[in-house]
């Protein structure tokens, strides 16, 4: 991980505004649970048609605007839960936690 990544949204409050249902609040918002893992979180997913296409799509747009987040998604076999690992460098968990609640 290249840790000189600034650990900041490179959107706009506009833009973010605009776009924050295709971004990780509006991904996250329907996790039914989370949990503190080392530099961020994890949260699960009830298992649901299209989520890990979703999932994947709020990834690659996290990856253009928050360049220094790493992201790991685990899909469980049969009809288990989507797990979605978000870290990052010092910092990262207060900024998850911000973005969480719409103070970034």
């Amino acid at each position: 991980m290249n840790e000189s990544l600034p650990i900041a949204c490179t959107l706009t409050p506009a833009e973010f505004a605009a776009l924050r249902g295709g971004l990780l609040p509006g991904l996250l918002a329907r996790a039914s649970a989370n949990e503190p893992v080392s530099g961020g979180f994890r949260w699960r997913f009830e298992p649901q048609a299209g989520l890990v296409k979703e999932a994947a799509a709020v990834i690659e747009a996290e990856h253009r605007c928050c360049r220094f987040l790493r992201f790991q998604m685990v899909v469980e076999p049969g009809d288990g839960p989507l797990w979605l690992e978000v870290t990052g460098p010092e910092g990262t968990p207060e900024f998850l936690s911000a973005l969480v609640r719409n103070d970034a």
